[in-house]
Formats: C-alpha cells, sequence, structure tokens
C-alpha cells in the first residue's frame, strides 16, 4: 500500500536528502520547474531527469537522461510524467536500488506501485511534495 499518513509520509520527507526528478522540466511554465526550485530551497539535492533535455542544466544541476546515469545513491524518484508512462520509471528506480518512488498529483499507476513495494521500496502516490512539505511541518534540510 502506498503511504498515506502524514507521519509516515513526513518520515520519509525528513529522512530523504537526493531526489531524482524524472519528467524535470526547463520550462518556467511547467509545474516540475517550480517544485524542483521548492525542493532545492527546502535543503534537498535535486537532480533532473529528461531524455529530451539531456546534457542542459536546470536550476543549476545537469540533466541526466536516465536514473542509471546517476552513479550516486538516491532516497526519492519523483515522478512527473503521465500514469502510464510511470512504470518506467519506477522500474528504472528498482534497478538503481532508490528507497522510495513518488508520483505525483494525478499520477496513479497500482500495478506499478505494487512492483516498487514488492521490490522494497516505500510509494507514494497522487501527492506533491512541494504542497506536503510545509502541510506537514517538514524541517528543512541543513546542507553542509
Amino acid at each position: 500500500m502506498p503511504l498515506t499518513s502524514g507521519d509516515e509520509i513526513k518520515a520519509l520527507l525528513e529522512s530523504a536528502r537526493t531526489i531524482a526528478m524524472v519528467g524535470a522540466s526547463d520550462r518556467p511554465d511547467r509545474p516540475s520547474y517550480g517544485v524542483m526550485r521548492m525542493l532545492q530551497g527546502h535543503g534537498y539535492r535535486v537532480i533532473p531527469v529528461n531524455p529530451q533535455i539531456t546534457g542542459e542544466h536546470v536550476h543549476g544541476e545537469f540533466v541526466f537522461r536516465e536514473l542509471a546515469q546517476i552513479g550516486e545513491p538516491i532516497d526519492i524518484v519523483d515522478i512527473f510524467r503521465r500514469p502510464q508512462a510511470a512504470g518506467e520509471a519506477v522500474d528504472e528506480a528498482i534497478a538503481v536500488g532508490a528507497k522510495a518512488v513518488w508520483m505525483q498529483l494525478g499520477v496513479i499507476n497500482d500495478e506499478a506501485a505494487a512492483r516498487a513495494e514488492a521490490a522494497g521500496l516505500k510509494v507514494v502516490m497522487d501527492r506533491c511534495p512541494a504542497i506536503e512539505i510545509p502541510r506537514l511541518g517538514v524541517a528543512r534540510i541543513e546542507t553542509d
């Protein structure tokens, strides 16, 4: 079952440091652009993943084509993709050993969520961390 309680989601957000954002955009009018900026402002390292803008930079971070290219531990894979495309991102998250997958508002894929849970990942579905962080009072992450 995806995480639904505020306490579970808050614990996940407070334990995470690195978030890979699948479907990140370099366009200011896209929701992922603003969410990435908000998460960075809260202290998270957000690594953008988008095969269409690979090699560029978004909010100072290099954009990777796929999760496997990142080469460092990922706490949460934040998925800004259509529900039918979320499964591929979930499978990549499992393959790279991410700790959790987070499907954004409107992204509901029960089959992908079940695969992630079966592989030991925590799952959040149909929620946005930019809404949950202030709602739950998640402490700002201190950076070095």
